[in-house]
């Protein structure tokens, strides 16, 4: 698939029937996400995130376990491309993503992928890319991405 085509795809929002078909987007948006890029992931509780921060993973060669972060605050794997996987949801305050010193060690190429962006109220940089999950169905998803500018 080109590039303008992924993109296409998840502007209209890509539709996926499984777990394997979210990964599968997740590997196919990791083929045209710039480097050094902040992804944010928006959606519910079992929408998908990790599933798809999973194809990102394999994507960029990651072949460990790629888990939610969210006893950890966040994962990093370092494939062809260092992807941190920060799960928001337990930060008490936006000031605490300061304190995960997560900037200190990104290396180029890079992409933060951010589970719960919105516990870091306007922390986020403008360039951010922002991926929405829903879930109309039990299995099935719709990723809708909304691109910076």
């Amino acid at each position: 698939m080109s590039r303008e085509s992924i993109l296409a795809r998840f502007a209209a929002g890509w539709a996926t029937q499984s777990p394997q078909e979210t990964e599968a987007a997740g590997a196919a948006l990791a083929t045209v996400l710039p480097p050094d890029t902040v992804l944010a992931l928006h959606g519910d509780l079992g929408a998908g995130k990790t599933t798809f921060v999973r194809g990102l993973a394999r994507a960029w060669d990651e072949t460990g376990p790629v888990t939610s972060p969210t006893f950890n605050y966040f994962l990093i794997y370092s494939g062809r491309r260092q992807l941190v996987h920060l799960d928001a949801y337990r930060l008490a305050r936006p000031e605490d993503y300061g304190s995960l010193l997560i900037d200190e060690f990104l290396e180029s190429p890079w992409c933060l992928a951010i589970e719960w962006p919105e516990n870091l109220g306007n922390r986020l940089p403008d360039h951010a890319w922002h991926l929405f999950f829903s879930a109309p169905e039990e299995t099935r998803r719709v990723l809708s991405l909304r691109m910076p500018g």
